[in-house]
Order: structure tokens, then C-alpha cells, then sequence
């Protein structure tokens, strides 16, 4: 009952939150959206550090949060400034080259480590940051605000439904993935479900938003294959990241979300999500 309790607090703070700074903040191609992405890079990186860590794969947290903060800086950059989009693959080459470079002349005792660290470099500047700047690439279209509250909606109402519909009847169909062993079938489908839902709606509520570009597309259709996708996303990225604490033995990533754990915790969904709505939303309505 106490994690509820958190978890609906968490909810009740969280969605106006997120909200407010996407509506009311659309400044400098939402600037302030584009930094709340940038400490939630910082923030997973340093994270999921601490998981690598586990494995034998070590990296210095300041350099873990500079990794996993590049790639989002640079999205940020382009966005904010209209610079050539070509930054941001030459901020990851970069920071690829840092972690290949800056431990050739270690010493012969630390030569060891060289590997373990080249991994760990590789992981932090890849995930979660590389994922969660699609969100900040979204501010560039026309109808921004629109667009990436949507967006948030179709995951986060999956992570809702599936965790209502696998309360109600998720008791004998647990298990069937045994990365995350507490979810179920009913779960998932209540989900899936519910992400499809909010795809109707937003092609039903904002027809100039979300109308279809390509012909041999309906706009029913299209708002079922933007839910279908970003939902099947949402809840692959919560699997992923279960199967990455569990392989490390770990319940939770951190303790800075109340009900939730750590941030990596509460934007799994997100992260895979992310550019898998642009994609899909590119594809059906730019």
C-alpha cells in the first residue's frame, strides 16, 4: 500500500510537471524541456554506471555524466541554435574517440581496466542519453508542444494500464518473460491497449497535428499504428532495462524517485519510445 501511495504521488507531481514545462515553456524551441531531457541524461548515465560497475565494467561518474550528457547537448545545440544537424554525429564520434584514446598510455598495471572502461564508455554515451534526444530532435516540427505531450501520454498510459490490468487480472498469467516475472499477459495487453486508445484519440482530437500524409493511410490507421508501435516500445524498454538489473542482481537503479526507484526506473519506456514515435510519427504525418 506505501509504494502505491508513492507511486500515485509520484504521478500526481509528475504529469503536471512535465506538462507545464512543454505548454507553458515553448521558449527557444523548448529550451527548458530540452534541459529537463539533458539532467535526466546525466542523471540515467550515472546510473547506469553504477550498474556497469557491477559487471566489472568501471567508468568515473563525472566522466559517465559527461558521456551520457553529449549526444542530448548536441541535439540541444542544433534545436535551440539552427546549426547543421551534423553536430550531434560528430559529438558522438568524439566522445567514441575519448573512450578509445584516453587510456592508451595507462600505466602497465592499469592496462587491465582498458576494456572494461572502453565498454562502459561506449554503454553511458549510448544509453539513456542517445535515446532520450529524439525527444529534444520533436521540438524542431511545427505543433511541438502538441506533439511530445502525446507522445508522453501513449507511454505513460501503457506503464499505467499495464500495471491496473495486471493488478485485476494479471494473477495466473504471470511470468511468461522472466526479465520482469511480475508482469503479466493481461498486463501487457491493457497496455498495448491503452497506448492504441490514446493514438485514436489524438488523430480524433487533433486533426491538424496528427493527419495522415500518406494516402493508402487512414487517419483510424494511423492512430492505431502510432499507439500500436509506440506502446510495443514502451513496454520492450521496461523489459530491457529489467533484464539489465537482473543480470546484475539489482531491484532498482537508484532511490531518487519516490515509489519508483531510480531515474533509469521511471524513463525505460521512454528511452526505447522515444525514437521510435519520431519514427513512426515521420513516417505517417510529416
Amino acid at each position: 500500500m506505501k509504494k502505491l501511495i508513492e507511486r500515485l504521488i509520484m504521478f500526481c507531481v509528475a504529469v503536471p510537471f512535465v506538462v507545464g514545462i512543454v505548454v507553458f515553456l515553448p521558449q527557444y524551441h523548448h529550451l527548458a524541456t530540452n534541459i529537463t531531457v539533458i539532467t535526466l541524461s546525466i542523471l540515467g548515465s550515472v546510473e547506469f554506471a553504477g550498474l556497469l560497475k557491477k559487471t566489472g565494467a568501471k567508468i568515473p561518474l563525472a566522466e559517465a555524466a559527461i558521456l551520457g550528457t553529449a549526444v542530448p547537448f548536441g541535439m540541444t545545440l542544433v534545436v535551440v541554435l539552427d546549426i547543421n544537424s551534423q553536430v550531434v554525429p560528430g559529438i558522438l564520434v568524439l566522445s567514441a574517440s575519448w573512450v578509445m584514446i584516453s587510456r592508451t598510455f595507462s600505466s602497465k598495471e592499469k592496462l587491465k581496466d582498458v576494456f572494461s572502461h572502453v565498454a562502459a564508455g561506449f554503454s553511458v554515451t549510448l544509453y539513456p542519453g542517445l535515446f532520450l534526444s529524439w525527444i529534444i530532435r520533436m521540438t524542431r516540427w511545427n505543433n511541438a508542444a502538441q506533439i511530445i505531450i502525446v507522445f508522453f501520454l501513449i507511454v505513460i498510459s501503457n506503464d499505467s494500464a499495464a500495471w491496473v490490468f495486471g493488478m485485476l487480472f494479471g494473477k495466473n498469467n504471470r511470468g511468461v518473460i522472466p526479465a520482469s516475472p511480475n508482469k503479466s499477459v493481461a498486463g501487457y495487453a491493457g497496455g498495448l491497449s491503452a497506448s492504441v486508445l490514446i493514438g485514436f484519440i489524438a488523430v480524433t482530437l487533433l486533426p491538424d497535428v496528427f493527419s495522415p500524409t500518406r494516402i493508402f493511410i487512414s487517419r483510424p490507421s494511423a492512430g492505431f499504428l502510432l499507439g500500436l508501435f509506440v506502446g510495443i516500445a514502451a513496454s520492450i524498454g521496461d523489459l530491457s532495462e529489467s533484464a539489465l538489473k537482473r543480470s546484475v542482481n539489482t531491484k532498482d537503479s537508484g532511490n531518487i524517485i519516490l515509489g519508483r526507484g531510480g531515474v533509469l526506473d521511471s524513463i525505460d519506456s521512454i528511452t526505447l519510445a522515444a525514437p521510435v514515435f519520431y519514427a513512426v510519427y515521420w513516417f505517417l504525418f510529416q
